[in-house]
């Protein structure tokens, strides 16, 4: 089996694209299963995120992955490959530490990521998909990650899409202290947002999700209200500010729900922040006047403040990651030899039996310990090196000086010259 990654992510698909093939969190260990159970992959990981959709996988058919991604989103190969990368081995294992480390993030450093992956790392283990390769990898990919964290400035100067989020609100509102805000999910994005604006003082948060009770945990958290998704119709119009994360297929706001709202509004402006992949508001309500929306790809101009700063911890990560890459590497290198390391010590277990119980058998005859003990070291050594003297024999010439150079390292000889 050997190691792949497959996906598309920010900088090469755009968000049209990236939403199409995002997997939402119900649907993940079903997809795992599926994947798994149908034979593309013997061990199988998913990461998806707003920015990005990984598959990590060992197999050895990798063009079946592709082929299983297309038809589990009811989409053709050809409408996927431009936009998709696969990396093999190396090139996997780098793609994996840098991610994990923040380097192939939107926000350079951002720290989401990491804990995004371990949670798809959590699924391919309730699946039962995470087999002792990515097992491996992905024990090796948090601790790289950390040593980054830990030994670089790479989080240093950081604008979040958080942080970004109220800077762009204050382009539109003078003051946010003055504005009511509403928050739609209750994921962590969601949690990131809610205390990045309830820090600037909105005259009011309210926090909309499918649960009351989940939402309520967060409301309490930052002094808000909570209501259902079933209330947003009613509530929306009472809103200037919305942040929208949730893990919906659909559009939770369309573009006759927020028609609505600005009406009942007066045409007060009304400022949206879509994080969602898939996104959670059509596209058509960035058509409407008044109306200022977002996505994730829209703050990517936003998050590049600070940027300068963190660059110089981008080599410094970079030298870590790629100690990490070469030690990784020689370990799955050492794990092919293993089948035939097993399969020598099993022969010699053979040999060594047999000679034992010809041993045994000499000891109830009666013959002495001595005796025996010389016949059995005797038959040992015929039986371990007959096959190295026999290989010596019929060589080749052509063979030999590199065969007899093995030899020596094998056995540590030294011969006369």
């Amino acid at each position: 089996m050997q190691l792949f990654t497959f996906g598309i992510n920010h900088q090469t698909a755009p968000l049209s694209v990236r939403e199409q093939i995002a997997f939402n969190p119900e649907a993940m260990e079903p997809a795992l299963h599926d994947l798994v159970e149908q034979g593309s992959a013997k061990e199988a990981t998913i990461l998806s995120t707003c920015n990005r959709t990984e598959l990590y996988c060992s197999t050895q058919e990798p063009e079946r992955i592709v082929n299983w991604l297309a038809h589990y989103h009811q989409m053709e190969s050809r409408e996927i490959e431009p936009y998709l990368y696969t990396l093999t081995r190396d090139e996997a294992v780098k793609h994996a530490f840098r991610v994990a480390s923040g380097l192939d993030s939107m926000v350079l450093g951002e720290p989401q990521i990491l804990g995004q992956m371990k949670q798809a790392v959590r699924y391919a283990e309730q699946a039962g998909t995470l087999g002792f390769l990515l097992h491996k990898l992905f024990q090796r990919t948090f601790s790289v990650a950390k040593d980054v964290r830990t030994q670089t400035e790479i989080g240093a100067n950081l604008v979040s899409m958080a942080a970004a989020a109220v800077k762009l609100a204050e382009r539109i509102f003078p003051s946010i202290a003055e504005q009511r805000v509403l928050f739609i999910g209750a994921g962590e994005m969601i949690e990131l947002n809610a205390v990045h604006f309830a820090a600037k003082s909105p005259k009011h948060i309210t926090i909309a999700n499918r649960t009351i009770e989940r939402a309520q945990v967060l409301a309490q958290r930052i002094n808000g209200h909570a209501i259902t998704l079933n209330e947003l119709p009613e509530q929306l119009a009472r809103h200037d500010i919305i942040v929208t994360c949730t893990a919906s297929p659909l559009p939770i706001l369309g573009k006759g729900m927020v028609e609505r709202a600005l009406k009942a509004r007066k045409h007060r402006p009304l400022f949206i922040v879509d994080l969602a992949v898939p996104r959670d508001v059509e596209a058509e309500v960035a058509e409407l006047n008044d109306v200022f929306l977002y996505t994730v790809d829209d703050l990517a101009d936003v998050v590049k403040d600070g940027l300068d700063a963190r660059q110089g911890a981008v080599k410094e990560a970079e030298v870590i990651i790629d100690s990490g890459v070469v030690d990784f590497i020689h370990w799955m290198e050492s794990r092919e030899v293993v089948p035939t390391i097993r399969a020598l010590r099993d022969h010699a277990e053979r040999q060594r039996r047999h000679e034992m119980e010809k041993a045994l058998h000499l000891l109830a005859k009666g013959e002495s310990p001595e005796k025996v003990l010389e016949i059995l070291s005797n038959g040992l050594t015929n039986k371990f090196l007959h096959a190295p003297t026999h290989a010596l024999n019929q060589v080749q010439a052509n063979e030999r000086e590199a065969f007899l150079d093995m030899m020596h390292r094998i056995y540590h000889l030294n011969t006369p010259e």
